[in-house]
């Protein structure tokens, strides 16, 4: 179930972008902006918190706290709902579409009276926003493939909203009488980016109180069918849930046939045939005879089909099965083989919580090494200093090995980093000789997306090539649902990357999950190395981990395909190798 943190957080974003729509103070846009993301990062439940506990928040005062108050007092608040009503439906309906700002939104229904995603797709075919100011051709294309976005996406939500309801739900179904085995499947199971609907599947000799305790949980708000093999509700955020109930010997075959993917569960239904056997989510049965085989695990039923188990996240008939019968299935990373993390930040820039805290709550982790990365000074907005850096740089040292760590004597190692920006031309914010301080550098793309695909790959091969560059942060800078990945030539970056010994992150906050998986089995096959990293900006954005890891699982990653799997003394030879093969190429 949601955090009632992200409800209020939703709400803030949704008034900032009122604010701007109605053409209102820009500022105040930003102040909610700022509240949104500060109440989003929080650890404590905003509604069990009073006035003074909600001011406690960073960016958060007394009018800001009152809404939060007035929104759980009666689930609404009056400013908002006053805002809502000054804006046709159709504009904030428009607003939805990635590159479409809502000061054009409001010109497209003012003046040409659009006021839905199709007919501004007509719109647009018919060449008619083009006596527009400010509409150009470019702005066409952009929005078109902001709709096609959009409309991809479709009802679906992202990864980390799907498994905190799918995780409120195996809790509380665990818990019923009669309840033996619980957990969530499908495309959840399987760590895709998105997700359509959750599948949960349950063991149990009775169906009749677990469906009924489904049915019952806070969050259900339509009960769409109630059987004895199924049920299926939808949640009161909008999302479909399914719960199928098998008996407790039919487990392994269900689990397997209720992860799918369809065409990897049509691979192994092809694999059975030809054994002369029979594959349903009921078991693994004699064709002839109809004798069930096995099915109560799901190892029993890959073992008699000549396989290997397949992990959930390699379920995609991309070479699984053909990998599996010849017994070359990788070892894939997990979350325990993670010994840090090399990509955070703290309120000195961007980030809610000091270094202190962020310190603790890695070490909290069992982490070996935790690396601070604030941004660098050419994020004007971050009003980035050498002063501040080399400061921060002090209290860095002077924490380090402070915090317990995992398997050895001694504290968590500290690495002070910075996130670089990658300027328009492949630049960093600083001169190599302030760069050379630092024990690593990611560097990434903050701007000037729309670049031309040249110019951007040379851009970000440049950044490869400095010395000082160790991570290529958030590679294609997508934001899902709101943000396309950068025209590059991913192949070409690949390439830079396995040439210079530069890794490429896989960024697991899951509003990216970027690189993507399709991504990483290419960039694996030039030989590069990844970081996954959590580009936490508050204490709870680093469990965020767990969908790096399922990301990077979903390429073949292996242990030693991720630099921050290894030891601290192989990982800082990585980061010093790296510096002195590029040097001497430039040289």
């Amino acid at each position: 179930m949601a955090r009632s943190n992200d409800e209020v957080a939703a709400l803030f974003y949704e008034y900032a972008d009122l604010i701007s729509i109605t053409g209102g103070d820009a500022y105040k846009s930003r102040v909610y902006e700022k509240a949104a993301r500060s109440i989003g990062g929080y650890h404590a439940e905003v509604d069990k918190l009073d006035a003074k506990g909600l001011q406690e928040i960073p960016n958060v005062g007394k009018s800001i706290a009152d809404k939060v108050i007035e929104y759980f007092q009666g689930g609404s608040v009056s400013a908002v709902d006053e805002l809502r009503a000054k804006i046709p439906a159709g504009v904030r309906r428009l607003t939805a579409i990635p590159t479409l700002g809502p000061k054009k939104a409001l010109t497209l229904y003012e003046e040409l009276g659009i006021s839905s995603v199709d007919e501004l797709a007509d719109a647009i075919h018919q060449e008619r926003l083009r006596d527009l100011k400010g509409f150009g051709p470019k702005t066409e294309e952009n929005i078109l493939h902001g709709i096609a976005l959009l409309q991809s996406s479709g009802d679906r939500v992202l990864l980390d909203a799907a498994m905190d309801l799918a995780d409120d739900i195996v809790a509380a179904l665990s818990e019923v009488t009669g309840c033996r085995r619980c957990t969530y499947a499908g495309s959840l199971r399987r760590f895709r980016e998105t997700v359509g609907d959750i599948d949960v599947l349950a063991a149990a000799g009775r169906s009749g109180s677990l469906m009924d305790a489904f049915t019952r949980l806070p969050y259900v708000s339509e009960v769409i069918a109630h059987g004895e093999k199924k049920t299926s509700v939808r949640t009161t955020k909008g999302l479909a849930v399914d719960l199928r109930v098998v008996p407790p010997d039919s487990w392994g075959a269900a689990l397997q046939y209720f992860t799918g993917s369809k065409a990897h569960n049509i691979r192994t239904r092809e694999l059975a045939v030809h054994q002369g056997l029979k594959l349903s989510e009921y078991g693994l049965f004699d064709a002839e005879t109809g004798e069930k085989i096995v099915s109560e695990t799901e190892e029993d039923v890959y073992a008699r089909l000549g396989l290997p188990w397949i992990a959930p996240t390699l379920r995609e008939d991309r070479g699984e099965i053909e990998a599996g019968l010849r017994d070359e299935l990788p070892e894939l990373v997990t979350e325990q083989d993670i010994r840090g993390d090399l990509h955070t930040h703290t309120d000195l820039t961007d980030g809610l919580a000091p270094l202190p805290e962020m310190v603790a709550a890695a070490a909290e982790r069992g982490y070996a090494y935790y690396a601070v990365t604030d941004h660098g000074p050419n994020l004007y907005m971050q009003r980035m200093t050498d002063e501040r850096m080399l400061a921060q740089r002090e209290q860095v040292r002077e924490l380090d090995g402070a915090y317990g760590k995992r398997g050895r004597r001694g504290g968590m190692r500290l690495l002070h980093g910075a996130e670089l920006n990658i300027d328009p031309d492949g630049a960093v914010d600083w001169p190599q000789e302030f760069l050379a301080g630092f024990d690593l550098c990611v560097a990434s793309v903050h701007s000037h997306f729309n670049q031309g695909r040249d110019a951007l790959t040379r851009r970000i091969v440049r950044a490869c090539e400095n010395p000082y560059v160790n991570i290529i942060g958030h590679p294609t800078t997508r934001i899902l649902g709101k943000r396309p990945g950068v025209d590059a030539d991913l192949d070409a970056v690949f390439a830079a990357c396995a040439r210079t010994g530069t890794a490429l992150e896989i960024n697991a906050h899951p509003d990216r999950l970027d690189l993507r998986d399709e991504d990483i089995l290419r960039a694996k096959r030039y030989g590069v190395k990844f970081a996954i990293d959590s580009d936490a900006h508050a204490t709870l954005h680093l469990a965020n981990m767990r969908y790096g890891v399922g990301t990077a699982q979903r390429g073949w990653l292996t242990g030693d395909d991720v630099i921050n799997t290894w030891t601290e003394a192989r990982l800082r030879r990585f980061l010093r190798k790296g510096r002195s093969a590029r040097r001497s190429t430039a040289a």
